[in-house]
């Protein structure tokens, strides 16, 4: 280990837990040639899950990087997915093998829309940015970027026989373009709020839009193109495709009926009213078009039909089945049209859930039959508990209604139990049972064998916030809202039914305190119970006698969580505030408080026999610190919503925290060691090409002064300035002695003046002027002379130029003062003037003046002589 502290990094292992993430839609896909309708493809965070429907199993991972998924897409061959992310980028996925080839960085904010042409050739992508790109797949590139919308875009959709292309958006607009000519030909304004989701129908000559109301608009399409192209010149057409509908009158059918319009005609032609009364959430049809699924915020989907003409006159509307009811508020549909008249429909629950249907539309009254429901994976509500067993195998992770035992080698479910809503947690000694404390104030315990629940103990009258394993590991302390602090002993009792002995807890002591109690804690020795009250403070007390030893205040806001040092002498509490405190135990003195989370810490808790303790947040950060140097160690990322809790091994090598995007992550100790000074600098260049990415002024974190922040800036531009003077250095003595040129050349690869050239390339353009301004002058005239020669072969021209009014602005006064930078400067203005004025300059233009002088005075000498 050495003289100095070595820490050990934590890795992320796994994602568990999650089934779908809500903030992406579900689709079906087609997975290696199996049956269709049996596979869905669902976001996970930052993952994409392929689920078999059937056996309820994950047979696919594509691996995300970082950011959040927003939006999946299969290709048309059913070979490739497309997955939008929240920081706008787009990667195209192999589904035979999960890797990723070609990926698209156009957009700044996430992605919101995707969808491929017929072919499959083309992508295009609608963003929060208000953007909407169109992307190459087989040349990898973006074709181009089409602006006009004014919110987010909600629907893009390619026509299958015209290159057009129709849009909507959050700013009631629906937008026609043009692709030849990348131009909005026309804007349709009949919507009075959002346009949430849009379907083309009846060979693409009707559009269905829905809105934030509960109303269904169609569209009547007509192209004037096909009608007219026989008897109206084409020169009109070009001359109109530019044109932007922009003035368009609102009347009732909301389109532009100018006489100008030569591409086609939209009007109403009429509305559907669906049942439910709040915005749509999506429209979906399957590739037939034939049926319509609509969903909403409530848990009613809408499944409609499209009829033919000839249907249509038998029956004006025929409604599959009016009211779809699900068992939780959907978030998004994807349905597929099977062999024989089957309909598929996938919805994606709110409460961590796949759900599939299947119906028949050829029967006269089509009923919906649940064929899978995809729950056994994960939680329904967020998880507010975790613990570990004694053997670092088992984890428990409790939630709003049900308790659930993981592998965490497998990360498997072991067991799946039916629970109160949980707010704490632990194994009971022994790791064959487990006690939960419930909102409603009840203590649950739970035998782990038979999955069965012993008994449920009505221990408090308010919230029970918190419970602690007493270090003998004979009882438990419990906390509550009840402003009671009670003490528990367990017991073997002969049951009743069963005839065999079960465990139980029996009520010992209470502690009644004037505040709500939001967590109990006793130190490793049983000596003292720490308790965080709602008045912003801790009290101590003797846990023999009871009676009050310390009381610790300095937090604004109450302290959530808190934990004592395996060594009795240290106790760290993590507060609403936002704040970390450290206190001896011994007198209660504050350590140090330390600025921990952006937001309230939610959990803290001490790492095994260390004073390294881990912090987690509603700030989507998990943080670790040194209890003895006051310093932040290590963040760890990945969650991307508020983070609830986390526990830690016994043996401190595995870490399980739980967020509110419903996922459990594992984080592993790895033997990889920390240092610091590097873990700061990673962490500054991370926010500083997030900064740049956004286009934002650069931000430096929080924790550093002013002068430490361009102290350390300036830092990175003296080294950067440095290996250009080095650069300059090695051109100058390669030109001196050919043997060093050779070997040089040799080296770099190139001539001496390339390689100074390469080494400015190297440097960040955000750094580069920074770097150039620290540079000593003496370097300036060789690098001048240097850009010159660079200009004049064309190399990096625009970089070189950049570079050269850099220099000129900052260093003018000494370059004005020095004789052969001047004489140069001189030169070049009698070059260019003339050039400009086709004469010669200064001596020479003296010269001619004196010349025409001595002409004019032959010609008067003439003209005198003469007369």
């Amino acid at each position: 280990m050495g003289l100095t502290k070595q820490y050990l990094r934590y890795t992320a292992s796994a994602v568990f837990g999650v089934i779908g993430s809500q903030k992406a839609n579900i689709a079906y896909v087609t997975l290696r040639g199996g049956e269709r309708g049996r596979y869905v493809a669902v976001a996970a965070c930052e993952h994409v899950f392929i689920w078999d429907a059937r056996k309820g199993e994950k047979v696919l991972i594509l691996q995300g990087q970082k950011h959040e998924v927003t939006f999946l897409c299969p290709s048309p061959d059913g070979v490739h997915i497309a997955v939008g992310y929240e920081d706008g980028a787009v990667r195209i996925f192999s589904l035979l093998n999960g890797e990723s080839n070609v990926s698209f960085n156009g957009h700044k904010t996430s992605v919101s829309v995707m969808q491929y042409d017929t072919l499959g050739a083309r992508l295009v992508t609608g963003s929060k940015d208000t953007d909407v790109i169109v992307w190459d797949i087989i040349n990898e590139c973006g074709l181009y970027r089409l602006r006009g919308h004014k919110d987010v875009i909600t629907q893009a959709l390619f026509l299958k026989d015209k290159n057009l292309l129709v849009t909507s958006s959050k700013d009631s607009f629906v937008k026609w373009w043009d692709l030849d000519t990348q131009h909005c030909f026309k804007t349709m304004v009949g919507h009075r709020s959002e346009v949430w989701g849009m379907v083309l129908l009846n060979q693409e000559n009707r559009l269905l839009t829905g809105s934030a109301d509960s109303e269904l608009r169609a569209w009547d399409i007509n192209y004037l193109q096909e009608e007219k192209a026989e008897g109206e010149p084409k020169v009109k057409k070009g001359k109109t495709l530019l044109d932007d509908d922009d003035d368009e009158d609102n009347n009732e059918e909301g389109v532009d009926e100018s006489l100008e319009e030569r591409i086609l005609s939209c009007r109403k032609a009429g509305s559907i009213l669906r049942e439910a009364r709040d915005r749509v959430v999506s429209l979906a049809a399957d590739a037939k078009a034939r049926v319509i699924a609509c969903h909403g915020n409530d848990s009613v989907l809408e499944l409609f039909t499209v009829l033919s003409e000839e249907e249509v006159q038998k029956k004006m509307t025929k409604k599959l089945k009016k009211l779809f009811l699900l068992s939780s508020f959907e978030m998004w549909v994807d349905c597929l049209s099977c062999a024989g008249g089957e309909l598929k429909v996938a919805l994606l629950l709110q409460n961590n859930t796949i759900e599939t249907y299947s119906l028949r539309t050829s029967d006269k009254t089509p009923t919906a039959n649940k064929t899978a429901r995809l729950t056994l994976g994960g939680h329904r509500t967020d998880v507010r508990t975790l613990a570990f067993s004694s053997d670092n195998l088992a984890v428990l992770s409790a939630s709003g209604d049900t308790v659930k035992v993981w592998n965490r080698s497998t990360l498997q479910v072991i067991r799946t139990m039916a629970c109160e809503y949980a707010l704490c947690s632990l194994f009971v000694p022994g790791d064959r049972q487990i006690i939960l404390g419930t909102k409603s104030g009840k203590l649950q315990i739970f035998e782990l064998a038979s999955g069965s629940l012993l008994e449920t103990v009505d221990a408090h009258n308010g919230a029970l916030w918190s419970l602690c394993l007493a270090p003998d590991q004979r009882g438990i302390v419990t906390g509550s809202a009840d402003k009671m602090v009670k003490f528990w002993e367990f017991e073997l009792i002969k049951d009743e039914g069963t005839g065999q002995k079960r465990l139980t807890v029996k009520h010992t002591r209470t502690l009644k305190l004037e505040e709500d109690i939001l967590c109990v804690k006793f130190s490793p020795d049983h000596r003292l119970l720490a308790v965080s009250l709602l008045d912003c403070t801790v009290k101590v007390f003797y846990t023999d006698t009871l009676k009050f030893f310390l009381s610790l205040y300095g937090h604004k806001l109450p302290v959530l969580c808190l934990d004592i040092s395996h060594d009795n002498t240290l106790i760290a509490t993590g507060s609403a505030d936002r704040n970390v405190k450290i206190w001896g135990l011994d007198f209660g003195d504050c350590h140090r408080s330390m600025f921990a989370h952006d937001d309230s810490v939610m959990f803290l808790q001490f790492v095994p026999k260390t004073h390294l303790f881990f912090t987690a947040g509603k700030d989507k950060k998990i943080k670790q610190w040194d209890a003895d140097k006051f310093e932040h160690i290590q963040t760890l990322e990945g969650h991307h919503r508020e983070v609830w809790c986390l526990t830690i091994s016994p043996s401190g090598d595995h870490i399980v925290s739980s967020s509110h995007d419903k996922s459990l992550r594992l984080w592993e100790r790895t033997r990889e060691p920390i240092i610091l000074d590097e873990e700061r600098e990673m962490e500054r260049e991370a926010e500083f090409e997030e900064s740049m990415a956004k286009g934002d002024v650069p931000v430096v974190s929080t924790q550093f002064s002013t002068f430490t922040r361009h102290y350390l800036y300036l830092n990175i531009s003296f080294t950067l300035a440095e290996r250009i003077m080095e650069a300059l250095e090695l051109y100058k003595e390669e030109n001196r002695k050919m043997e060093v040129y050779k070997y040089a050349c040799q080296t770099a690869g190139n001539e001496p003046s390339r390689y100074v050239l390469d080494v400015v390339k190297k440097v960040r353009s955000s750094e580069l002027e920074v770097s150039l301004l620290v540079l000593p002058f003496p370097y300036i005239p060789e690098l001048l002379t240097l850009f010159n020669s660079y200009i004049k072969q064309g190399l990096e021209v625009e970089l070189v130029c950049r570079c050269l009014f850099f220099l000129l602005k900052i260093h003018f006064g000494q370059i004005s003062s020095n004789q052969m930078l001047e004489n140069a400067a001189l030169q070049f203005l009698q070059r260019e003037i003339e050039s400009k004025e086709d004469v010669m300059f200064f001596a020479d233009a003296t010269g001619q003046l004196a010349e025409k002088k001595k002409k004019r005075r032959k010609r008067e000498r003439a003209i005198l002589t003469i007369a």
